[in-house]
Formats: C-alpha cells, structure tokens, sequence
C-alpha cells in the first residue's frame, strides 16, 4: 500500500461499463475510455496498490507478459492518468 492513496481529479466522474470504465472530466469536457485491464489497474490504484504491486499481479495473471512490460505498461498509464488530471495524488 501506499503512504498517500490516489483519488480521482475533483471534476472526474468515473463509471463501469461492460468494456472497462468510461471517465467524464468536467473541467474539459474530455471522455476516457479505459478497457478491463486499464480499469482494474485504476481500481487498484484508488484502492492503494502500488503500481509494483498491480504489475506483478498483471504479469501473474498474463503468462506472456514479463514483470518489467506489466511495470512499464502500469506505470506508464498511470503516468498518463496523472499529467491529464484524471487522478491526483
């Protein structure tokens, strides 16, 4: 777990759906659409996974995927998340 759990940004509003999670940003009128695995890994970063953590249960889950790719790909996203104020720290 981390220190400080992520929250999503004051303007995002989040919703499941059957392909992921769609999320609104009020402040620019912007939708994402994130797919299950880019849902579940906000899921768990809201929840307090560190993103080591969401990458070695990725690279558990998907044989084919090493934990440096599962690291990379999780931290990216997340890096993603962040710079668009999607989610704050």
């Amino acid at each position: 777990m981390t220190d400080t759990t992520p929250t999503l940004g004051p303007t995002v509003h989040a919703t499941a759906t059957d392909t992921g999670t769609v999320l609104l940003d009020e402040r620019t009128g912007r939708y994402w659409q994130l797919n299950p695995t880019g849902a579940h890994i906000l899921q768990a970063l809201l929840d307090g996974t560190t993103t080591a953590d969401i990458a070695h249960a990725l690279a558990e889950r998907h044989p084919g995927l090493t934990p440096e790719q599962a690291e990379r790909d999780v931290t990216a996203l997340v890096d993603h998340l962040h710079t668009a104020k999607l989610v704050m720290p």
